[in-house]
């Protein structure tokens, strides 16, 4: 059990500014004129605060922010998602989010407000707490993000439109910790761009371990990330320390986190190259991105001549599972209250607008009505189903949630509220096997496949309304909720939306999560 209690204060800026973090330069969301944003760190159990003030402008909207795998016990309201557990925080107000930090670990927080992260909405979050592998440095957090040169909100008009062949945009760049060149011969609409922009760069000792905290924080880009010449020790996947295996190569899907050791085998005179290349599972022009490892002696000017790794893991699919065991060993029910079957699939509308659908329902939010407050205040009847794609759940201690998806593409799931047993996943059905039963690995988001499957189960011991992404899967309880003391400012950020809404219109033209 965590036994701090110590409050880890931070006071966010969200305002619109101009970065140029691979050469070109981009109009962009920031937090405290950061991107990415500041890193967030505290001791398991520490109370984290942090006041977002927006202060978007030109034009104005609103935002919200979410931080990724917390299970937010007792405090659902606090989980950052508009329509779910909160309103959006109104142009030119403020909300201060106080949550526990009730897992330890890597980890990340970014906007849920439409896809505002992906115009620059993330930063890293780091929660300190036992250590279950051996090492000397811990090197911080590393941010894999696939790149885009044309801003977020125009991105979201291309994939919702009617043109077809818009629907799946190109990443441009793949940056490491906000850092990549890009060649500005490219260019051809006039916008300023420097070559040379610059890589990160990381320093390790000889003969030391270093702790590497991978974060996949892209916006579509499945990230496989290595190191030349030096294998890396796996001791974690999202906030689960899982027990030491070798690899080569870590496959992150968007929102995965993975926690590496690698021994410095190099000389003291050694440089060598960081890697991040985008699988060829998802869409981008150019999918290398590169930082520069150096070993105390090495010239601050010297380039790498190292030697990749052959990538021979599946480009669509995280490691097997069977590599995947977690250290504190859990034993998921064989059969749980409740079992549900999503099919993800994508659908054009009669307007002509291309969709994904979760059992053939595409969801769409109302900023206005989050779900979270309208069950604390008794009203279930879901008014505006079947598009809120509510599941519930009632009083199941567990559910299992069996996914289909039908479609060519690759999708990450994650659960909000819980760490998630993943029972199996692969092509095809499932054929109701499980791997490693006794003790199953747990994360907060697992790769599906292309035309595959994930199965996966949670304990449903987190009375609350939990996104499953382009889901909601709500594991309800209403009395538990009914119950619930919200605090008055998740009130009155609904009072400021709303006062906000009433004199502008927001264009919401994607599903709003």
């Amino acid at each position: 059990m965590s036994c701090s209690d110590q409050v880890r204060s931070y006071d966010f800026t969200i305002a619109r500014g101009t970065i140029a973090p691979d050469g070109y330069e981009k109009d962009v969301l920031l937090i405290n004129g950061q991107f990415p944003g500041p890193t967030i760190e505290a001791n398991w159990g520490d109370i984290i605060t942090v006041t977002v003030n927006n202060a978007i402008t030109g034009p104005e909207e609103g935002t919200a922010l979410h931080w990724h795998g917390l299970l937010q016990t007792d405090t659902p309201w606090e989980d950052g998602v508009p329509s779910v557990s909160q309103c959006p925080i109104a142009p030119g107000k403020s909300l201060t989010y106080s949550f526990k930090a009730d897992l330890y670990g890597t980890s990340w927080y970014h906007s849920h407000y439409s896809a505002q992260y992906a115009g620059g909405l993330i930063g890293p979050m780091i929660i300190y707490g036992p250590k279950s592998a051996d090492y000397d440095i811990d090197l911080g957090p590393v941010l894999l993000t696939d790149y885009y040169h044309i801003p977020y909100y125009d991105l979201v008009e291309d994939v919702m439109g009617t043109d077809l062949t818009m629907i799946a945009p190109q990443s441009v760049n793949n940056l490491i910790n906000g850092k990549m060149d890009y060649n500005c011969s490219l260019v051809t609409d006039g916008t300023p761009c420097t070559n040379d922009a610059g890589l990160s760069k990381f320093q390790f000792t000889t003969g030391k371990k270093h702790r590497l905290r991978l974060i996949n924080a892209g916006a579509e880009g499945i990230q496989k990330f290595s190191i030349d010449e030096h294998q890396m020790t796996v001791i974690a996947n999202d906030f689960v320390p899982i027990q030491p295996y070798e690899t080569e190569i870590v496959t992150l899907g968007i929102g995965q986190r993975t926690d590496v050791i690698v021994r410095a085998t190099g000389t003291p005179t050694s440089t060598y190259w960081m890697r991040s290349t985008i699988s060829n599972c998802s869409n981008t022009i150019q999918p290398d991105a590169l930082a520069i490892i150096y070993y105390p002696s090495a010239p601050i000017d010297a380039k790498p001549n190292s030697t990749a790794w052959t990538d021979t893991t599946d480009q669509c699919a995280n490691d097997p599972l069977s590599s995947t065991t977690p250290i504190y060993s859990i034993t998921p029910p064989a059969s749980p209250a409740s079992t549900i079957t999503l099919t993800v699939g994508a659908t054009v509308n009669s307007t002509g607008h291309f969709l994904w659908t979760v059992n053939n329902v595409s969801f769409r939010a109302d900023y206005n009505a989050p779900l979270l407050l309208l069950a604390n205040v008794g009203n279930t009847s879901y008014p505006y189903d079947p598009e809120w794609n509510v599941y519930n759940t009632g009083n199941a201690s567990s559910v299992r949630l069996i996914v289909e998806n039908t479609t060519p593409v690759a999708h990450p799931m994650h659960l909000h509220g819980h760490n998630m047993y993943v029972l199996n996943e692969g092509l095809g059905s499932w054929d109701d096997s499980i791997v490693n039963s006794g003790n199953p690995q747990r994360r907060d988001v697992q790769l599906m496949q292309p035309d595959g499957y994930i199965a996966v189960q949670y304990d449903a011991d987190n009375s609350g309304v939990w996104p499953f992404h382009c889901h909601i899967a709500w594991h309800e309880q209403p009395a538990d909720i009914a119950k619930m003391q919200l605090p008055g400012s998740s009130k009155q950020t609904c009072v400021d939306w709303a006062a906000y809404t009433d004199v502008d219109v927001v264009d919401e033209i994607d599903s709003g999560l």
